[in-house]
Order: C-alpha cells, then structure tokens, then sequence
C-alpha cells in the first residue's frame, strides 16, 4: 500500500508527486529549526542554503518553505498534478519526461510527467521546489527533516522518501514569482576549488604559529567520511595547546579539530555540543558551499572578519526578503 507522507489530520490534501524510485537520499527541508539547541535537538535544514533559496525564490515562494534537497540523485518522481517548480543547487543530470530539465530556472511541469535525477554531473546536492511549497506537520516548529534524530520529514519521523510515497504540496502565493532565472552570478560551478570563509574562534590563538600558517595557506581535500553532520578535511596536521575542553554549544560552520590534526567542518544535523578546540567557523555559506564539494576536491580556509562575513550574508539574504 502507498504511504501517503502527511498525516491524516493534515490540512494540506492536495498530491503533488508519487514517488516512483527513492533513490540514495532525498528529504524534506524548511529553513530548520530553531530554539530547541537546549533541549539537544539539532537545526537540520537545507545542507545548501544557496541552493535552497533559490529553487524556493524561483518558484515563487517565500523564505522558510520547505522544498526537496536530493543528494546524489538516483530519485525518479510522477506528477500528480499540473505544477510549477525550480531545480537549484547540484546538476544531477535531471530530465523531465527524459528531455534534459534547466536549472536555475522556473519550469511548468504537466500532470503525468516523470521527473528523474540521475548522478552527480557538477556538485552534491539539488533542490525541488514547487510553488507552494511541498507540505508536512511541523515537529517542533519545522519540518526540516533530520534522520539520525527520527524527526520532521514529510512523515514526521525524519524519514527519507522511499518508493510509493506521495507528496502532498501547499496552494501557490498570489504573488508568484519575480524572476524565471537566476542570474549568472548566482549559479555556481561546484566543480571548482572552493574559497571558504573562516570566523577565527575563540581557541585560535591556542593553536601553533605554524599550524595557522598551515591552516589558512595550505590545500585541504574533501575526505569521504562527509554526510549532514560534518565534513573532515585531509591536509597538514594542526597542533593546539589544549588537548579537549569541557564540552560547549557549537554552531553551524564550527571546526573542530581533534587530536589527529585534521579539521572537521560541522554542518546541519551535527551535534549540539562538542569538546575539541576549534579553529572558528565557517560562515553560513561556506558551509553551504562545502556542502556541495564531493570526496577529493580541494578547498582552501581564508579568514574573514565578523563585519565582512555580516555584511556578505545581509546582501545574501536581501536578494530573498522583498
């Protein structure tokens, strides 16, 4: 029997896709969710903020509606319904009805269509937005989907989609959509080195002279121990004074460095407290751009200040606020 991924007493009834294959991972992401850090609940949210955001501001929708991140492709949707919708973030070869799908753009998808994601062609993860938004009971106050903790999703129970499952969407905005495209500048080749703003952090001065000069000036690669919760990168080893701490809250971006030397970039579902020094954090889109570099790729740590990092996430978010 199908599972149907909304709740019986949900107000929104309305399917907009069945899916037909699951694929690796494919889940429900909102902006995440916020003020319950004291209680041990991770933020989740979308991995790419860059990504998410635009798929949801091509498809007419305001910030905080939930859209689909697909991380490695393999999904294969059926429209239930005529819909609009945006594919933002990764090329992961998408087609509609096995005609190549633009991305960065908005698109009109027909009642019957198979949309399909295939392998990663540039980046990691995608995401579907569909006017409206896709809809689900919020779990303490969002329905950002985090497995590892069984919360949120389009069920609930933070689970990922799975072959059957019909995915009910909200009615459109009135407003509709101010672009059909994003502009140029916004769509970002994955493949390429990524320069990764860095907060220095409160141990920074605790860690060798050479260790920072390694840290901001050396190559790092993307290791294949990488998911939600962190990526760890390969490079020279980093020494601090201070073997551990006493655990403390940790925010998205920090980079923890355990005893091994190799830093570890915390993302969405990481942990909410931790104990090993920490060389600062990744601005909120660094994080979003590490996100989407796969095993091997080379990036590069460049300090930046609270004003710059500030200023560059204010312009961000005023593209997606009128």
């Amino acid at each position: 029997m199908d599972r149907v991924t909304n709740s019986e007493t949900n107000k929104y009834t309305v399917i907009g896709f069945r899916v037909e294959r699951a694929g690796p991972l494919a889940q429900l992401e909102d902006a995440g969710r916020f003020g319950v850090r004291r209680l041990g609940v991770t933020q989740g949210g979308p991995a790419d903020l860059h990504g998410w955001a635009w798929a949801n501001h091509l498809a007419g929708n305001p910030w905080g509606t939930a859209a689909l991140e697909i991380t490695f492709g393999g999904l294969t949707l059926v429209a239930e319904r005529d819909l609009t919708l945006a594919v933002a973030g990764a090329d992961l070869a998408a087609t509609l009805d096995g005609q190549a799908l633009p991305l960065w753009q908005r698109v009109q998808c027909r009642e019957g269509q198979r949309l399909a994601f295939a392998m990663p062609a540039n980046g990691l993860r995608a995401y579907l937005a569909v006017a409206g938004g896709f809809a689900a009971e919020p779990v303490l106050g969002s329905v950002a989907c985090v497995v590892r903790e069984g919360l949120g999703g389009f069920d609930g129970r933070g689970s990922k989609l799975a072959e059957g499952d019909r995915l009910a969407v909200g009615e459109p905005s009135s407003a509709g959509a101010s672009l059909n495209a994003a502009p140029d500048e916004a769509r970002i080749d994955y493949r390429a080195p990524a320069r990764l703003p860095l907060l220095p952090g409160a141990q920074v001065g605790d860690f060798t002279g050479q260790s920072l000069f390694r840290a901001f000036n050396a190559t790092w690669h993307v290791d294949d121990r990488a998911d939600r919760m962190g990526v760890r990168l390969t490079g020279p080893r980093l020494q601090c004074r201070i073997g551990s701490l006493v655990s403390e809250g940790i925010g998205l971006g920090a980079v923890q460095v355990p005893p091994d030397g190799q830093p570890i970039a915390l993302l969405n579902d990481r942990q909410t407290i931790g104990g090993y020094p920490r060389l600062g954090a990744l601005t909120p889109l660094a994080a979003s751009r590490l996100a989407q570099c796969l095993p091997g790729q080379e990036v590069r740590l460049a300090a930046v200040s609270s004003e710059g990092a500030l200023a560059a996430y204010r312009r961000f978010y005023e593209t997606f606020s009128g």
